[in-house]
């Protein structure tokens, strides 16, 4: 598996190459965003881990750029610890959102779990007519149904939607703005519309509402279909 850093902190590129000894990644450096860019257009790899801070651009402009042509996952990995930043990266396509400093085994396992999700999305996308299930949720996207445990689920048409919009990106943080410009157009900015239907749908899917296990809060960000 190949994995392209875009980075150049020579303590990071040394950090990531050490933790990487234990697995069988192949790790491709990218120091700026232009060599970035060319890298993934070229030489796809596997997954991307970018740095925010680059020498010639801001990485979420790299980002911005990549998601032009690409699919591939990207966990932006940053000291930048604002909430608007995470807003934006995961806004322009970002898979995760690391902070530094981290620690080795939580990075391995959000690498692994990128690649899981992104193998789960490719599927989905493989497979729209086919139903899928995530937990005891089984969404039918040919009927357009959904059931739980085995009992039709009655959601509203602006429900099934969101439902469904959440279930293709599992275990991926969308953001307000992305759900409502997917669900409502490019013009809707109500987010109380998004949260009224929010509670709707956790009314019907989850067991405690105010503990979702299935369509999970973050917190000034957006939402995340949880991983089962």
């Amino acid at each position: 598996m190949t994995v392209l850093l875009v980075e150049d902190e020579a303590n990071i590129i040394n950090l990531v190459k050490a933790i990487f000894k234990s697995v069988d990644y192949h790790l491709v450096v990218a120091g700026s965003g232009r060599e970035a860019v060319s890298l993934v257009a070229s030489h796809p790899p596997d997954i991307v881990l970018l740095d925010l801070g680059l020498p010639d651009q801001d990485g979420l402009d790299v980002l911005g750029r990549i998601r032009e042509f690409s699919s591939v996952p990207v966990i932006v990995v940053s000291a930048r610890e604002q909430e608007r930043e995470k807003v934006r990266a995961f806004d322009l396509g970002a898979d995760d959102y690391i902070t530094k400093p981290f620690g080795s085994s939580e990075f391995l396992a959000r690498i692994r779990t990128a690649l899981r999700h992104a193998n789960f999305r490719h599927n989905v996308d493989v497979l729209m007519t086919q139903a899928v299930n995530i937990g005891n949720l089984l969404i039918d996207f040919e009927k357009r149904v959904v059931s739980l445990n085995g009992e039709p689920v009655h959601l509203t048409p602006i429900e099934y939607k969101i439902v469904s919009l959440m279930s293709k990106n599992i275990g991926k943080t969308l953001t307000h703005d992305y759900i409502l410009r997917e669900i409502w157009g490019p013009y809707e900015n109500d987010n109380q519309a998004l949260r009224v239907n929010m509670a709707n749908i956790r009314r019907k899917i989850e067991k405690n509402p105010a503990q979702p296990e299935y369509i999970v809060t973050e917190v000034g960000v957006g939402y995340r279909m949880a991983d089962f």
